[in-house]
């Protein structure tokens, strides 16, 4: 990677594809989690919105910002749905089946990040703006007077949490792409908004769940023991599955291992957050219900590499979305 990054090269590190598509850090999907009151949940989690959700970033016709209402959010489920449920092998309860959107416990105390397309030419006089990518980010302070971290529910975070009182994590998930739009421009524009938001609120550490298709860990043999000997996180960051949950990601021994094997067989997603010096957690978990092998990703902002701040900015440095333009819109 060059010095200076350029917006084409950094979206290089993210390729949209899977249940994380691209910018795909799933955080998890708690089947048997029951729906909470959606009156009071949308209300938290389109809080402190008194002025409209600023645009964090823009590319031609294509803008990256927060959801700033229900139906907005609504939208975004529908598209997680599309590419869950319909493309992928992730498998519908009867309430999504009949509602079309893919939505749990979680949703309404999430921000949503939404990329909208003003130029879609399927989209007719007033309609609104199609949304072709989501992804939903949960803030620490938010977590804590709520039911916690989604993740907690296949990782042990707690007690990692609990090590670094003054650090302030932030939770990413259930991001995708539509199919037309998985490309680096899409990519480009998602990670700029994550990163400002990141920004925006101080965040030290990012947390999530990237994935391996398929429920069977052997398949993919050599790339998760190519993690576990090579990007393992250290002690002071480690976090392991839970008990019940832990498949050992150690299934071949360090010098059995083929690098450029390995890396040819891993998700860009996991490759890309490599690449930006994240940690990976003990232990893979089964998804089922998405079709899955997850492995946990830990982003201490601090561990990024600052190469890669020259297009985006530094993490101290607080954005300013409005003037962050890529592009007018059509």
């Amino acid at each position: 990677m060059p010095t200076k990054t350029t917006p084409g090269r950094f979206a290089e590190l993210f390729l949209p594809g899977a249940k994380f598509p691209g910018l795909n850090f799933r955080a998890g999907v708690p089947g048997s989690l029951p729906l909470m009151g959606r009156g009071l949940g949308f209300a938290v989690g389109l809080r402190e919105r008194s002025q409209p959700a600023p645009v964090y970033g823009r590319i031609g016709s294509l803008e990256v910002r927060l959801a700033r209402k229900k139906s907005e959010i609504r939208r975004a489920q529908r598209l997680r749905y599309k590419v869950f449920y319909e493309e992928m092998a992730a498998t519908p309860t009867a309430l999504a089946m009949l509602s079309r959107r893919d939505e749990d416990a979680f949703d309404p105390i999430f921000d949503h990040l939404l990329v909208l397309d003003h130029g879609d030419p399927n989209r007719k006089g007033w309609r609104r703006p199609n949304v072709v990518g989501t992804y939903r980010v949960l803030r620490q302070d938010i977590a804590d007077v709520h039911d916690g971290f989604y993740t907690q529910s296949e990782y042990d975070i707690a007690p990692l949490i609990q090590s670094k009182p003054g650090a302030s994590f932030m939770e990413l998930g259930r991001s995708c792409v539509l199919k037309p739009y998985r490309n680096r421009r899409t990519v480009e524009l998602l990670w700029h908004g994550i990163w400002s938001y990141v920004r925006q609120h101080r965040v030290d550490v990012m947390i999530g769940c990237a994935s391996f298709p398929g429920v069977d860990p052997v398949q993919h043999a050599m790339a998760l023991s190519f993690l576990h000997h090579t990007a393992r996180a250290p002690e002071e960051w480690r976090v392991a599955a839970h008990d019940h949950l832990r498949v050992d990601m150690n299934m071949m021994p360090k010098e059995a291992l083929n690098m450029r094997t390995a890396l040819k067989a891993m998700p860009p997603l996991i490759k890309g957050y490599m690449r930006l010096g994240a940690y990976i957690g003990d232990g893979a978990v089964i998804d089922r219900q998405f079709g899955t092998t997850d492995v946990l990703i830990i982003l201490p902002v601090e561990h990024i590499n600052s190469r890669y701040f020259a297009h985006f900015g530094a993490p101290d440095e607080l954005p300013t979305p409005v003037t962050q333009n890529f592009g007018p819109l059509n």
